[in-house]
């Protein structure tokens, strides 16, 4: 089966967290209305709750996303039922979801990455959890894996070797990438906005490796990223990136003709 990675658009659009410039992040609601802004993938977080299921969340606390308070992984999947992250309480659509929820509710539309941020228990069983639900699911060729934690995408690169990897360069440690970057295989570097320069890119590019680049939510980034030739951009605002993508390929098209 033809994986959807080899099929993106590039320059891809990347709806981070979903449409979460329009939406509650990491919600049903933002995932799906990325579905109806035509991006062209979403990325999320998972991470254990305290009782080992993977839930969307990206910080290690729900307190900044939600209407609770307290650790994720000290909390059971049963207490953040009970939250809200926006949006009518009880609402489905902006509670804080299961990864499985997610992944049959929008992986027949769009490709999903999903961020392993396990960086609270990077040691924990979320690498071999998610891949074992990606292989129950049958989602092998609609996700790609990234993490900053370069142990555990070694661990997942090593379980699932048909998944593409990418891996996230932290702005505060970007000498990790550069000390233990040849040890983890990974299709895809994945710097912060802060990190690219033309030369990285075309560095990158001649190593193999894809340049997906986070969080660009400014028409001027958007453009400068694409003439540098980066393969994709996270951005909160889909609809704005596919206005200065389209643009884009009409300007170099016209240049051609």
């Amino acid at each position: 089966m033809t994986s959807a990675w080899d099929t993106l658009p590039r320059p891809t659009v990347i709806a981070h967290r979903g449409a979460s410039h329009y939406a509650p992040e990491n919600t049903l609601a933002a995932f799906r209305l990325a579905v109806a802004q035509h991006a062209d993938a979403i990325e999320l977080d998972a991470k254990l709750t305290r009782d080992g299921r993977i839930v969307v969340m990206h910080d290690s606390t729900v307190d900044r996303t939600t209407n609770g308070h307290g650790a994720v992984r000290k909390m059971t999947w049963r207490d953040l039922q009970k939250l809200s992250a926006g949006g009518e309480p009880n609402d489905p659509e902006t509670a804080v979801p299961l990864l499985a929820d997610v992944l049959q509710a929008v992986s027949d539309d769009l490709m999903v990455n999903i961020e392993l941020t396990n960086y609270a228990s990077p040691t924990d069983a979320l690498p071999d959890k998610v891949a074992d639900l990606i292989t129950e699911l049958g989602v092998q060729h609609r996700v790609w894996i990234s993490s900053f934690n370069p142990l555990t995408l070694w661990r997942f690169a090593r379980r699932m070797p048909d998944v593409p990897v990418g891996f996230l360069i932290d702005e505060r440690y970007p000498w990790l990438y550069r000390l233990v970057g040849r040890f983890v295989r990974h299709e895809a570097v994945e710097p912060a906005l802060s990190l690219v320069h033309a030369q990285d890119v075309a560095r990158w590019h001649q190593q193999g490796k894809r340049v997906l680049v986070y969080t660009v939510n400014q028409a001027e980034d958007m453009r400068r990223l694409f003439q540098w030739g980066v393969d994709g951009i996270y951005t909160d605002d889909p609809p704005l990136a596919e206005q200065v993508r389209a643009s884009f390929i009409a300007a170099q098209t016209a240049e051609k003709g």
